[in-house]
């Protein structure tokens, strides 16, 4: 199992990066796919037509959010992701880690958060 921490820069107010990663609808608008999202701790969620699926464990509103990545049945031990959102000037500056992602998926969700889904949110900021 290895851990990734990384911090990235959205040229948005917390408030408005909070929102595209908790709303239904706004994942769906960066992201261009369908999104299953709630804020109600112990609620699952899929994002990426199932590609990333997983159960929500802890929300502070514009501050952090804290969820559990499943990825199957070989999976020995939770896989957490901890977002925390940081003012920055006029964006925000966010802090991502994400432990005991499978060695064998590791390249992967490396390249997936870096390209897709906080690449895709910067593009959406940048725009």
């Amino acid at each position: 199992m290895k851990s990734f921490k990384k911090y990235y820069t959205l040229g948005a107010p917390p408030e408005d990066v909070y929102l595209a990663l908790t709303n239904p609808l706004t994942i769906h608008l960066w992201s261009g796919e369908e999104a299953e999202m709630s804020t109600e701790p112990g609620s699952e969620f899929s994002l990426w037509e199932g590609s990333i699926v997983g159960k929500n464990i802890s929300f502070e509103e514009n501050k952090m959010i804290v969820q559990q990545w499943y990825f199957g049945d070989d999976q020995t031990e939770e896989s957490i992701v901890t977002i925390k959102l940081h003012a920055a000037g006029s964006g925000t500056s966010v802090e991502l880690r994400h432990t005991n992602i499978p060695d064998a998926d590791y390249d992967e969700i490396v390249d997936g958060w870096n390209n897709v889904y906080f690449g895709a949110l910067q593009d959406f900021y940048d725009e």
